[in-house]
């Protein structure tokens, strides 16, 4: 049994897609490779314009981070403005802060107006200082924030202590504008409504190699080929195959296990708002409630290593710091998924070729990036009009040292975690 095979989500998840395999030769408008939240919405997208459209995803819908994550549709990136404004100019920085400030309202409207069985609560998300430098930095980010005109207030540490149930933090940034979701449920949903407006969703079909041909783009499978206008490709971290159009970033894993549901007493003393949390730790930490009322907590490592058993001792632990009366609650399953991680923070687009686009890199901001840019995207290369685009698009985009600074993330997060699990 795979280590996906754990996930809460995957046990969990009620959204089912018609899957049409793919058999001989097809020809469509946009080809889309890749089933996560970016390639579903620019699926979406297309097919709702009237487009012919084809799907093609190596694995299962979801397979990849955006069936994984924590679950949190928030608003903007990791970075503050100010720093999105520093990579990007003002102008390009601007637009693309606004856009992501809308982003969880576009996720919550796709779940309303396609009935997306995927838990949605609209209550906040909470950014937890976890020491007083940690209070300085959601200082920082609540006043540049909140000169964007964002709705966000800082919190003080008792009202943290009443919003999370949690005496551990210093203080909290709560942001009214996100909230959580049952991920996996979401990207199916996302792939089920595509399905119903006319998209061929095709999985279990990996994308063997794919050239560009007398003004179409020819994509080989083992099942098929797929001759196509334009092309997304939105394999994210996810990429197999295909190394000329391989993204580079940097690999970040990040688990996550959960409780049995809790007791309603248990349940009421914590988050009983309902938001999703993460801290201001330089080696993260989530929690979040689900539908049914399990615990889940989260941090950066691979589970896949040998790491896997610090990490997991490290969670236990964390646990009990963060909320004493689940000192006793087992955390028996676990699961990973993998990050996109680039060198500024800040999402790419490159361009592969004529009328052909691959996103990546949305350094664990998945759901709300990865749907407004798969819908701009497809927008952008239906009317071929670049200007649509949320971040200019650049012909190649290249990290340095990606291996080591892997190793170095993994090797960080597992020593971290063994020493706070030991003392």
């Amino acid at each position: 049994m795979s280590d996906h095979d754990q996930s809460l989500w995957l046990k969990t998840c009620r959204e089912h897609v018609e899957d049409r395999p793919l058999s001989g030769d097809l020809t469509v408008d946009l080809a889309v490779i890749g089933g996560g939240y970016t390639g579903c919405s620019a699926a979406l997208t297309a097919a709702q314009a009237g487009a012919s459209v084809c799907l093609l995803e190596a694995q299962g819908i979801g397979h990849g981070g955006s069936g994984r994550n924590v679950g949190l549709a928030n608003a903007g990136l990791w970075l503050p403005p100010e720093d999105i404004r520093a990579h990007l100019g003002k102008r390009a920085g601007d637009r693309l802060i606004d856009l992501l400030a809308a982003a969880p309202a576009d996720v919550f409207d796709l779940i309303e107006r396609h009935g997306i069985d995927c838990d949605p609560v609209r209550n906040g998300t909470l950014h937890c200082a976890h020491s007083a430098s940690g209070l300085q930095d959601l200082q920082r980010r609540h006043a540049q924030l909140s000169a964007t005109g964002a709705p966000v207030k800082l919190l003080p540490a008792d009202q943290a202590t009443q919003r999370t149930g949690s005496a551990a933090f210093h203080g909290a940034l709560f942001d009214p504008r996100a909230g959580t979701i049952h991920p996996l449920g979401y990207v199916r949903g996302l792939a089920r409504a595509a399905a119903e407006a006319g998209a061929r969703i095709v999985t279990q079909c990996p994308v063997q190699s794919m050239k560009y041909d007398n003004g179409q783009w020819v994509l080989k499978t083992p099942h098929g080929s797929v001759r196509a206008k334009s092309v997304i490709q939105a394999t994210n971290a996810y990429h197999q195959g295909l190394q000329d159009t391989a993204p580079d970033y940097v690999p970040v894993y990040y688990f996550q296990f959960f409780t049995a549901p809790l007791s309603d007493n248990l349940r009421a003393s914590i988050l009983p708002g309902g938001e999703g949390c993460w801290d201001t730790g330089l080696v993260m930490t989530s929690f979040r409630m689900d539908a049914e009322g399990r615990l889940i907590i989260g941090g950066m490592g691979d589970l896949g290593q040998a790491g896997r058993a610090v990490h997991a001792a490290w969670c236990r632990r964390k646990l009990a710091e963060l909320f004493p009366q689940l000192a006793d609650q087992p955390l028996t399953e676990g699961w990973h998924g993998r990050i996109a991680m680039t060198s500024d923070h800040i999402p790419k687009i490159t361009q592969i070729g004529p009328n052909a686009l691959s996103a990546h890199g949305y350094s664990g901001r998945g759901i709300g990036p990865g749907t407004v840019f798969g819908r701009l995207m497809a927008e952008s290369l239906l009317q071929d009009d670049p200007s649509l685009l949320p971040v200019p698009a650049v012909p190649e985009y290249r990290e340095s040292w990606t291996a080591l600074r892997r190793a170095y993330f993994e090797t960080g997060a597992t020593l971290m975690h063994l020493i706070k699990a030991r003392f």
